[in-house]
């Protein structure tokens, strides 16, 4: 399981420093973290979570005119539609609680389209892989997040970001892809772990977007959660995290 290091404690300012220790023998289970605590405003939330979501669907688009053959084509538009099916059920809560979501995703724009920048691949796998590391790890964080907001809609919202999963479908699209050339494996597996830094820092700045302290010892356990889910996704692939 990883441990993240947020500045302060000997990382780069700004950029979490991740180490891989190796795993203990006997995995000891624990408690899971929540960060119900941390959940900011509601409209920060929805706004920034439903930005995301609209941000992985625009790349996804982008993506698909590289992808190799028809199949993968195909499978793009099916990733993107369930993309866009949960940045709809967003501005539908945002719009439910009589708010515009263009204005409430505004404040959001620049950094998710840095982010964007920084992790949209060289190809059609590598920006496969960044949605599919992107989408899972972020969307974990903002289910946890919910659960600090009201019932209502934390019921509503976390409907939306759970009932649409493409996991399985790009877990079965890449695996045959690397099946057919493992050259791929290596490559994607260096990807995933790059995309690891960048991913928490979006995941940060939804956290650090409360009203509470968001100190480094009371979120190490959350991400050290999140890197492992991580994990189990890239072994999902066959691939090394």
């Amino acid at each position: 399981m990883g441990v993240v290091s947020w500045p302060g404690r000997g990382a780069k300012r700004g950029v979490p420093s991740l180490q891989w220790p190796r795993p203990a023998a006997k995995p000891t289970p624990a408690a899971r973290v929540e960060l119900d605590q941390f959940t900011p405003d509601l409209l920060v939330f929805l706004g920034h979570a439903a930005y995301l979501e609209l941000a992985l669907f625009e790349t996804l688009g982008r993506s698909s005119a590289f992808a190799p053959d028809v199949r993968a084509k195909e499978t793009t538009g099916r990733i993107a539609e369930t993309t866009l099916a949960r940045h709809r059920g967003l501005v539908a809560e945002i719009e439910r609680s009589g708010h515009d979501a263009t204005e409430s995703m505004e404040p959001h724009i620049a950094a998710i389209d840095e982010f964007r920048a920084r992790t949209g691949g060289t190809d059609w796998y590598e920006a496969i892989v960044a949605d599919y590391v992107a989408a899972g790890l972020l969307n974990d964080v903002f289910v946890r997040l919910a659960a600090g907001l009201p019932a209502d809609h934390h019921k509503r919202i976390v409907a939306v970001l759970e009932a649409h999963d493409d996991a399985p479908l790009v877990v079965r699209e890449l695996s045959a892809a690397i099946e057919a050339d493992p050259r791929l494996a290596s490559r994607l597996a260096l990807w995933g772990r790059r995309l690891v830094g960048d991913t928490l820092l979006v995941a940060r700045a939804a956290v650090s977007a409360s009203h509470v302290s968001a100190d480094d010892e009371r979120l190490e356990p959350v991400f050290t959660e999140l890197i492992a889910a991580h994990t189990r996704r890239m072994d999902a692939l066959g691939l090394t995290a």
